[in-house]
């Protein structure tokens, strides 16, 4: 039986909200700490690296406390109700530039960060391990995860659209401030700004909570199997293929839009006019890229089901990558603005098929898991799949940076770039995200859970769970 279309859009909100925060770290972060905050590149870089790696560590952590907990909400449920609104305020800190020397900026930084990383995870390791309990059915779990990656680059899209524009308004003019008034100005603005993101952000995730219910027991866990968990997932071949996947396009990812806020500064710089008075913006780029996204989320369902989850997602990965490489050709002219358009639209939609798609396969090796171990271990295993994120974002973030430094990137506000550092600009949208699709595709192509086998395993498990029932 199919859940409520209500229920769906309420599981969908629990990423929105995720989204809007895990894309204003990913793309604005880097620049905020390098340009706001005023971090040089190197320690920017190492503080991005070291806290993700903090966060990827503390993800399968987390899963195993989500799969002991037992709470009149359910197993994973609650922490969307008991972790909402300390989120919302981890976030604000995080873009918060307190007006102290810079070795105790630097230590703010790294506490405010490492306290947001640890508040994600404590509310989307849980929420991602609702996958497994909300159905056992593996064609309805794609719709469910098809809903929430819909609202994720809804969510995304919401909070691009809004953070540049709202950093301005709350910024307001700085024409006549010294530079010191100017740059207090501005990092009161991206504080501000995370205030009203955070507080929609919360909202999100309570109603997530009201909306949605758990339906699936899994195998029970006693709370002595923690090794037992661990070396089960230490075998799980689809898993490790899985997870491979995760971290290489969460690099394609977090490359591409990590370099966007550079790559518009000083390569299109003022090179940008669609027509009249349409510009495009590195906050347009980035948000037609998520509505691209919203509409290849759209395709995932009808298109897995009639040529498989797996075959799927390799060719989506293969039009993202192909096209990724291709933008290293672009001018920087205005001619060339509308082709950086619509390259970004056909890469995003071509990206946004593979999310649902992944999700819900996490969700098969779940059960592969237990019907092969016969215990359940959903939190953990989904955890590696945000633990898998933190990595590709962690070395993404790192890697951004550290090239730039390599190329010779200037963070002076006025400083003219020289060619070396504008073709490293251009390699980070283009052919290094490539790379990150290469490598997912031949991944998936090493997936050994089909459509056949997968209707199997949840048939297997139906009988033994009615028959424990």
């Amino acid at each position: 039986m199919a859940a409520p279309r209500l229920e769906k859009i309420g599981y969908g909100l629990g990423d929105m909200s995720s989204s809007m925060f895990w894309k204003i770290f990913t793309y604005y972060l880097p620049f905020f700490y390098s340009n706001i905050f005023g971090l040089s590149l190197e320690h920017a870089a190492l503080l991005l690296l070291v806290t993700k790696l903090w966060d990827a560590v503390s993800d399968p952590i987390m899963g195993l406390i989500a799969d002991r907990t037992r709470s009149r909400w359910g197993r994973y449920r609650p922490y969307l109700l008991w972790i909402a609104a300390p989120f919302a305020v981890a976030g604000v800190l995080t873009f918060t530039t307190p007006d102290w020397s810079d070795g105790a900026k630097l230590v703010w930084a790294y506490a405010t960060y490492i306290l947001m990383m640890t508040v994600y995870t404590a509310i989307n390791v849980p929420y991602g391990a609702m996958l497994g309990v909300v159905t056992d059915d593996s064609a309805e779990r794609t719709v469910f995860s098809s809903y929430r990656m819909f609202f994720a680059y809804g969510g995304s899209f919401l909070a691009l659209a809004l953070f540049e524009p709202l950093c301005s308004f709350f910024t307001g003019d700085t024409g006549t401030l010294s530079p010191a008034e100017a740059a207090a100005a501005q990092a009161a603005g991206w504080q501000r700004t995370m205030i009203v993101i955070g507080l929609l952000c919360a909202g999100l995730f309570y109603y997530c909570f009201r909306w949605t219910r758990e339906r699936i027991a899994p195998a029970d866990n006693d709370r002595e199997s923690i090794l037992r968990d661990v070396r089960a997932l230490a075998g799980n071949g689809p898993w490790w293929l899985l997870l491979g996947v995760a971290i290489a396009v969460l690099l394609f990812n977090s490359i591409r839009g990590g370099a966007a806020a550079y790559f518009f500064k000083d390569y299109v710089g003022a090179n940008n006019l669609l027509g009249g008075s349409l510009l495009l913006t590195c906050g347009v780029f980035l948000a037609v890229g998520e509505i691209a996204n919203m509409a290849g989320v759209a395709l995932a369902v009808p298109v897995s089901r009639r040529i498989g989850k797996r075959m799927t997602y390799m060719a989506a990965m293969a039009v993202a990558g192909v096209l990724s490489g291709a933008f290293y050709f672009v001018p920087a002219t205005n001619a060339g603005a509308w082709t950086m358009l619509v390259l970004q639209i056909v890469i995003s939609a071509a990206a946004g098929i593979t999310f649902p798609l992944l999700w819900s396969m996490f969700a098969d090796v779940a059960d592969y898991s237990e019907l092969r171990h016969g215990h359940g271990s959903t939190g953990l295993i989904f955890s590696s799949s945000s633990m898998a994120q933190k990595f590709g974002g962690a070395f993404g973030s790192a890697l951004i940076l550290w090239l730039l430094a390599a190329y010779g990137y200037d963070t002076s506000a006025q400083a003219a770039q020289s060619g070396e550092a504008i073709v490293g600009l251009r390699m980070l949208m283009s052919w290094i995200p490539a790379a990150g699709c290469g490598a997912a595709i031949l991944l998936v192509a090493l997936y050994p859970l089909g459509e056949k086998r997968v209707a199997a395993i949840a048939g297997q498990l139906a009988l033994r769970r009615s028959s424990k029932a």
